[in-house]
């Protein structure tokens, strides 16, 4: 693992009928969702942040349900003009998935696609032509949540995808501890983590905690997945 890793945020638009999403992301999308929290708000929070500073770069992950609702062009065009550097839009099909590229490219937004243990060789090369900034590796079939374990062929999918895309690769779905992190950073680009952040919130959240608390806990936690 690098000694200065670079650190990111996937910030989810909390979305009814989530693709992927495994039980604790689900229920705080649910939760969101009934607070009022909207597409508008989102958009507005990463403005905020920006302003005060945040350099970290943020992508969003979206529901191409969502993106098309606004309108392909009107999304990009706002997640932009908030501060977003791309997007991660789980259920796009790789027949629309050009249109959206191009768009994001002209906004100066990458379009990180997600590939999966089960994705064949030449629908790769396609979704590696259709990506930029990076590519999403899918570790597991299913849906995103804690995982005891990482998959014993981890290794050799990932080399697969590189060798194929020639971008980096980011590996997702049950990376949940620093010993997860450790071992998928010493062959892929990075790790991506959610659910895990996720469930400690939530029971910082159900227990009344100060927000002062929550926000020490979680990046302590972040920090501690880095090293």
């Amino acid at each position: 693992m690098k000694d200065l890793p670079v650190r990111g945020v996937e910030l989810g638009f909390p979305f009814s009928d989530p693709i992927a999403d495994g039980p604790v992301i689900q229920a705080a999308f649910t939760a969101a969702l009934e607070s009022g929290l909207r597409a508008d708000q989102v958009f507005d929070m990463v403005r905020a942040a920006r302003a005060d500073g945040v350099a970290y770069p943020i992508v969003a992950m979206v529901s191409a349900s969502i993106v098309y609702r606004l309108g392909a062009e009107t999304f990009v065009a706002r997640a932009a003009d908030a501060g977003f550097d791309g997007l991660i839009v789980p259920d796009l099909s790789l027949e629309e998935a050009p249109k959206l590229a191009s768009a994001c490219s002209n906004a100066g937004l990458r379009l990180c696609m997600l590939a999966a243990p089960t994705t064949p060789a030449d629908r790769l090369r396609r979704i590696a032509e259709t990506s930029s900034g990076f590519l999403y590796y899918v570790s597991v079939q299913g849906v995103t949540g804690q995982r005891d374990a990482l998959p014993p062929d981890l290794e050799h999918h990932v080399q697969q995808i590189k060798a194929t895309s020639g971008l980096p690769t980011l590996v997702g779905f049950g990376i949940s501890n620093p010993a997860h992190v450790k071992t998928v950073c010493r062959f892929a680009d990075g790790a991506i983590v959610g659910s895990a952040i996720v469930r400690r919130m939530t029971a910082l959240l159900e227990a009344r905690e100060s927000t002062h608390r929550l926000l020490r806990e979680t990046v302590e936690f972040i920090g501690s997945l880095s090293g």
